[in-house]
């Protein structure tokens, strides 16, 4: 199972990002956080075998392959290296990556952004079935009463 590291632009500069399935949050080194930022409620993470308390988010603005998209992430001030002695600038985690379609490939360490690339995203879908349930309990439940179906 290969990790999956990639350079990215992060807020115009290239930077050395893991994306990791296994964190749910995303977290930047501070000095490729943006300007833009809001205070959190604070908590503490392990990154890299060091403890911090982090305690504010920031918008990110990303582009990998060319294809642009922004995520939050937790400035911390550092975040660990990669096997090879790499600083790593950020991690992209399960969230982010779900936010824009980007899939890892964990055979071949690769990111498929086809859906970045689309740039179609359903948020959401009501099946026909559900329709259906909700407008039979809806009939069933009124002050009328019914049992049609």
């Amino acid at each position: 199972m290969a990790r999956t590291f990639k350079d990215i632009k992060i807020e115009g500069k290239t930077g050395f990002v893991l994306f990791d399935t296994g964190s749910i949050r995303s977290y930047v080194r501070r000095e490729f956080a943006s300007r833009i930022r809001w205070k959190t409620v604070p908590f503490r993470i392990g990154l890299g075998g060091r403890s911090f308390e982090v305690d504010a988010a920031c918008v990110l603005n990303c582009a990998i392959e060319g294809l642009e998209f922004d995520i939050e992430a937790h400035p911390v001030e550092e975040i660990g290296m990669d096997e090879y002695g790499r600083t790593i600038d950020a991690i992209i985690g399960a969230l982010g990556m779900e936010k824009w379609g980007l899939i890892q490939n964990p055979k071949t360490g690769e990111i498929d952004v086809t859906a970045l690339r689309k740039r179609e995203f359903i948020e959401f879908w009501e099946s026909k079935l559900v329709g259906r349930i909700s407008k039979n309990f809806d009939r069933q439940n009124s002050p009328k009463g019914g049992s049609e179906v």
